[in-house]
């Protein structure tokens, strides 16, 4: 199973909080309270986005911390590279060195192939993405009859 870490998972709920309010500056005891998240790891994890240039920090009275850029320009896979670091389901995938295995491994071209798909998938969904509601389908209704009829 891929599996992120908990502190992107938080991370994502914490944009979400900032990017649903875009332009306005939260600080970091608001989004605490606002999400439920430690405020210790709400501190860490905000440092860790500021670092990664996804959040900008403004100190003072009225300081905290807003988005960098657009919701819609900030990609899942930034928010995911930012915690994670780079994005890779195996070591081949982003490493020159080769693994104790290379002499014998015919698939380290379609491991590089399946983390370059991936890592575009995440790179198309975005923080603005994330926090759109969900469009519920409508259930579409074909009488049987009709269903006959087209035979």
């Amino acid at each position: 199973m891929i599996k992120l870490s908990k502190l992107t998972d938080y991370a994502t709920v914490i944009l979400s909080v900032l990017a649903k309010d875009y332009g306005r500056t939260v600080t970091a005891m608001e989004i605490a309270a606002l999400t439920g998240i430690a405020l210790p790891t709400v501190s860490k994890i905000l440092k860790t986005l500021v670092n990664a240039k996804v959040l900008v920090s403004t100190r003072g009275a009225k300081g905290g911390y807003t988005l960098a850029r657009d919701p819609h320009y900030i990609s899942v896979a930034a928010i995911i590279s930012a915690l994670e670091g780079p994005i890779a389901l195996t070591e081949c995938s982003i490493s020159k060195q080769a693994c104790g295995q290379a002499s014998g491994c015919g698939i380290r071209a379609n491991w590089h192939l399946i983390n370059q798909t991936v890592h575009n998938a995440l790179e198309s969904v975005t923080l603005a993405d994330l926090v759109r509601p969900l469009a519920v389908p409508e259930e579409v209704y074909i009488p049987v009859a009709s269903l006959y009829q087209s035979l």
